[in-house]
This record gives C-alpha cells, structure tokens and sequence, in this order.
C-alpha cells in the first residue's frame, strides 16, 4: 500500500504539472484587458507615471511580457515558493482573499454533502429494496423533482416562502442587523441561521442523483447470484441485504465520494449569488470576469490538487470496503 500511494503521489505531481501549464496557457489566451484598465486608471491618479509605464511594470510583474513557456515556468517557480501575488482585482494578496471567503463556502459544502449523504444513501437503498411498489415509486418522484428542479427557481421559492410569507429568514447576506451587538455564540448561531435556506437549496438539488445511483447499484447487486446463494441459505433478508448487498453497492459510492472533495471547496456559484453570500464560487467568478489571472490561476490549480487527492482517496477506500480488493 505504501508503495502504491508513494507511486500515485509522484504520477499526480506529474500531471499537476501538465494541468497547471494548460490553465495558464488558457489564462494568457483570455481576451481580457484588466491589465491595461488597470494601468489606465492608475496613470491618471496626480503625478503619477504614464499609461505605458504602468503598463510595462504590470506585465512584468506577472510575466505577462514574456512567452507563454518562460512565463509559465517563472510563475510556478513562484508559485511552489508559496508566493502566490496579489490578486488584481480585489488588491490584496491571493492567499489572504481566499482564506477570507473559501471557509464559508467549504463549510456550506461540507454540511450540504454531510446531508446528501445521509438522505440519498437510505433513501435509495429502500427504493431498491421496495421496487415497483408505492413508496419506490414516492422516492424516485421525488429524487427527479430534485434534479429537474433550476438551483435559481427553488432558491427564489425558499425565498419567497420563508423570507417573504413567514419571515422566517433573511432575503440575503451572511450575517443579520445585530450581529455586531451579539456575543461569540450568538454571532456563531446568526451565521448558522443565515445559512439554512443555501444548504437546503444546495441538499434538495443534489441528492436526487446520489439517490437514484444508489438505487440502481442496489438493484444489481440483489440480482446477482451470491444474493440468491445467500437467500438459499435461508439468511434472514436483513442480514442479505445490510451485511452482503450494501456492502457491495458502497463500492462504486466511493468513487462518488472521492470524487466530491473539490467540491467542497469550488461553491456554489448560483447559489451565493442568490443568497448575497461572499464565498469562493462568486469571488472566482469574479475574478474571472474582472482577468485576475492570479487569483483565478491559484483557484484553479487548488481544485486540481483536490481532484487529484479525490483520486487517489477514493483508490484507497476501495481496498477499505472491499476485502477482495488488493492492490499490488
């Protein structure tokens, strides 16, 4: 096992590497003219240098005057230094803007998957043992509405119904009227209230698939043989299906989970902008509407790393919930 991760670690080196130059590759093809907007504005402040010194000190700054590879090179030597620049929208350094907003988001992500999971998993496998009956029928209606469900049209809904009718919540932002009046845990408590409507916006949009791949794995594992062996064998169903079916149908599920860390982390774009939520999905977005190409550029290559991490995490649980799985 430990050769094998040792292996995976310096195979996804290599391809953090390719991924890293094909984004700033990309990010140098954009058809954005921030830099120039930028040098235009300062040049005009009182005393200050001319548009095309403004200009030149920019471009150098962040390799812009150079080719795509030199400048590709120079960047990530500065980027394994950990010194990711400053961002040239938001004037403050990379880093310091994303702590600032990555954790509300990583946490409405977290909570939302924390929920997702625990619905989407029982939900599906009582569907699947429940075909074509009612309550079968009852989940998978409800699962579809999930899915078909525009993030933008049942936000507006909670908005309308709990916000506008009830009163319940406010209609945007993180943070009420109060909270600078409010002790540590009332602050703590006015957030957590603040993020109810985006995480069951996030939860009810999400879990429909979840459910219905459970529901499908389900289904073809009761179908296979050793399940109809274990019948015979007169085990009770519980057993059948807890012990030998849902064990078996975890397997493909942990690809799902591997694969759902950068999601953790990427926000949710829609659904912050819905909400006048400040977090890392809108502020990328942002970003890359506004040409910050070093934000944008340390953003992207953040989710590459977890991707890669997914990866290699979710290899590593198969040979956790699957004993026959052995790797060499």
């Amino acid at each position: 096992m430990r050769k094998y991760i040792v292996k995976r670690v310096l195979i996804s080196v290599v391809i953090l590497f390719f991924v890293a130059f094909i984004i700033y590759a990309l990010m140098r093809c954009l058809p954005t003219s921030y830099i120039e907007s930028v040098a235009r504005q300062r040049s005009m402040a009182p005393g200050s240098k001319s548009y095309e010194e403004w200009l030149a000190q920019l471009s150098a700054q962040y390799n812009m005057d150079k080719g795509i590879i030199t400048g590709f090179f120079g960047w990530f030597w500065t980027f394994l230094k950990g010194d990711f620049g400053d961002s040239w929208k938001w004037t403050v350094p990379v880093i310091e803007k994303f702590n600032d907003v990555i954790w509300i988001s990583f946490i409405m992500g977290a909570v939302s998957f924390f929920f997702e999971l625990i619905i989407a998993i029982p939900l599906g496998v009582v569907a699947a043992t429940h075909q074509n009956t009612r309550l079968d029928y009852s989940i998978s209606v409800v699962a579809l509405a999930g899915i078909s469900f525009p993030t933008f049209f049942f936000a507006s809904l909670l908005k309308l119904v709990f916000s506008v009718k009830l009163g319940w919540f406010d209609l945007y932002g993180l943070v009420g009227r109060n909270y600078n009046q409010l002790d540590t845990w009332g602050q703590i408590l006015d957030k957590a209230h603040h993020l109810v409507l985006p995480i069951v916006t996030l939860v009810v949009i999400s879990f429909g698939s979840l459910m219905r791949y459970t529901r499908t794995n389900m289904l073809e594992v009761l179908n296979a043989d050793y399940i109809r062996t274990a019948r015979a064998k007169g085990l009770s169903e519980r057993k059948v299906i807890y012990h030998h079916a849902f064990r078996n149908t975890l397997i493909p599920i942990v690809t799902i989970v591997g694969g759902s860390l950068p999601g953790l982390f990427s926000g949710a774009l829609i659904t912050e902008t819905l909400f006048g939520i400040n977090g890392i999905g809108f502020v990328s977005y942002q970003s890359m509407v506004g040409g910050d190409i070093p934000f944008s550029m340390f953003y992207m290559v953040f989710l590459a790393v977890l991707t890669l991490l997914g990866n290699l995490l979710a290899d590593i649980l198969y040979a956790v919930v699957d004993p026959r799985v052995r790797i060499a």
